[in-house]
Order: structure tokens, then sequence, then C-alpha cells
């Protein structure tokens, strides 16, 4: 259950500062179309969150956990995303621009449509299941080809 409601976590958005979320459990929040640019959710849990439209640009999301998460066309362009559990993520049209995905767990991810250029996909756990940006289910080979 997550630690803060969605009416707490706009008030924090609407503060002077970014909100540091780092750690904190978000999961199953409803976060749809939240501005949380430039934010530190290192470590945080979002399993099951909706992330639908939601801006994440240049957020610190090292370590988060979106098992199952909704994220259709969220907007994580140049996000740090590095060792993210994104296991069953559905990230439909989202854009993905210089986001660093190294050591991320894709297993099952849904990408169709998502724009990962420029994206650093070093390491990246995948499988069968997983959807790449061009329709393709793949889990061989490197992850580039797929992009």
């Amino acid at each position: 259950m997550a630690e803060l409601s969605r009416k707490e976590l706009i008030i924090l958005i609407n503060g002077n500062d970014r909100p540091r979320l780092a750690g904190v459990d978000l999961s199953s929040l409803d976060m749809k179309r939240l501005d949380l640019e430039d934010s530190n959710l290192r470590g945080a849990n979002l399993q099951g969150s909706n992330l639908q439209e939601a801006i994440l640009r240049s957020t610190n999301m090292t370590g988060v956990t979106m098992l199952g998460s909704k994220a259709l066309y969220a907007d994580f362009n140049a996000a740090n995303l590095t060792a993210a559990n994104l296991t069953l993520c559905n990230l439909v049209g989202a854009r993905l621009t210089g986001v660093n995905l190294s050591n991320a767990n894709l297993r099952g991810a849904n990408l169709k449509n998502a724009n990962m250029k420029n994206a650093i996909v070093s390491n990246v756990q995948f499988d069968n299941g997983t959807i790449w940006p061009d329709g393709k289910k793949g889990s061989g080979g490197n992850p580039v080809d797929y992009i």
C-alpha cells in the first residue's frame, strides 16, 4: 500500500522543490499525468502504479520497482532507470530517449511504439514476452537489434 495518497503527492509536487521520494512505497498509486520531472525516485516501489502520460524526464529512478505498472505514453526522456525492475510493465508509446536502462529487467515488458533513441541498453534482461518498439518479441541477440 502506498505511503502517500495521490492528493498528498500532488501537494509535494506543487511545493518549491522537486519531491524526494527515494525508497518510498508508491505501489498501486494513480500518478496518471503527474509531473515528477527531476524528482528523486531512487529505489522507490511503483509496483502496479498508473504512470500513464506522467512526466518523469531527468528523474533518478535507479533501482526502482515498476513490476506490472502501466506507463503508457509516459515521458522518461533522459531518466536514469539503471537496474530498474520493469517486468511486465506496459510502456507502449513511452518516450525513452536517452534513458539509461543498464542492468534493467525488461522481462515481459511491452515497449511497442516506444521511442528509445539513444537509450543505453547494456546488460538488460529480456525474454520471449518482451515486446520491442518495432512490435517484435525477442529473447535472443542484442536489444539494440530490436530498437
